[in-house]
């Protein structure tokens, strides 16, 4: 299984612009449109909302990609 990671830059990602992100679709309309076709799971579970806030600690998984949603680094 492909892994990879995300680091977050606020609170949440919408799902959508995480596939963007992450280089699975090029742009967030790709992105709508793969998880409005049932192949995108948040935790395990399928997962149709386009914009469903994902947050660190999340997995997101499309196929054999596993993707980790990681927390924005603190500090400066």
């Amino acid at each position: 299984m492909q892994q990879l990671e995300l680091r977050l830059n606020s609170d949440y990602v919408e799902l959508n612009q995480l596939l963007k992100l992450t280089g699975v679709c090029d742009s967030g309309g790709a992105g709508k449109a793969l998880v409005a076709s049932g192949v995108v799971a948040v935790d395990g579970k399928i997962e149709l909302r386009k914009t469903c806030k994902i947050q660190a600690g999340q997995k997101v998984t499309i196929g054999d990609l596993l993707i980790y949603v990681l927390p924005r680094r603190s500090g400066g």
